[in-house]
């Protein structure tokens, strides 16, 4: 219930790659040369289905999202979500470990990389389920993203200040963004998209 606090709809992904605001090339509006090329490639590579409701998102959402979106500075080229959420949890072990070991430099560095998770290949609006791509229920990422994100730069500061007990208070609510991100926004079938031109193998 504590998280449900901290969700209340606001202008992440989590995240997103999320959203490219303009649709494919046959379809590009009169503004798209001021759209982030990555954008671009990114609609052209999303379902009909997708690219529909993406483009039905408000600009005051899409806007929100890009900026999530671009303070993320790594990409992937093939990995997909269910890859990253892998890469995610090795980094949350690594914290554990180091906050364990009192090894206060990897404990930064493992947060920091967490907080900064690539981007899947498609974006993360490619792997959620299409009647969640809506402006309610993507209303939530900047909150849960404050949650997850925000907390694992507050810990990987707090073992740069050699505080580990107060670095090691923030893992909790890591975990508990986690949880409420994925309740509400993980498929039937994890890391599966039905969304791209080019459907992804489990």
């Amino acid at each position: 219930m504590k998280v449900m606090k901290h969700l209340a709809p606001t202008p992440l992904i989590l995240a997103a790659s999320l959203l490219a605001a303009c649709p494919a090339a046959a379809e590009t509006p009169k503004n798209a040369a001021a759209m982030p090329v990555e954008m671009q490639q990114m609609m052209k590579t999303y379902s009909p289905e997708l690219r529909k409701k993406v483009m039905a998102l408000s600009p005051e959402l899409k806007g929100t999202i890009q900026q999530l979106h671009a303070g993320h500075t790594r990409r992937a080229k093939e990995t997909t979500m269910r890859q990253i959420m892998h890469e995610i949890l090795a980094d949350y072990q690594a914290v554990a470990a180091a906050l364990a070991t009192d090894n206060a430099e990897l404990a930064s560095e493992a947060a920091r990389r967490l907080a900064n998770h690539r981007i899947p290949k498609g974006g993360l609006l490619a792997y959620f389920p299409l009647d969640k791509v809506n402006d309610n229920d993507l209303g939530v990422l900047p909150a849960m993203n404050e949650i997850v994100e925000g907390n694992a730069i507050k810990l990987a500061d707090a073992a740069d200040a050699g505080d580990m007990p107060k670095a090691a208070s923030y893992m909790s609510d890591i975990m508990t963004g986690c949880v409420a991100c994925h309740q509400k926004f993980r498929p039937a079938a994890p890391g599966v998209s039905a969304n791209l031109i080019s459907p992804l193998a489990r």
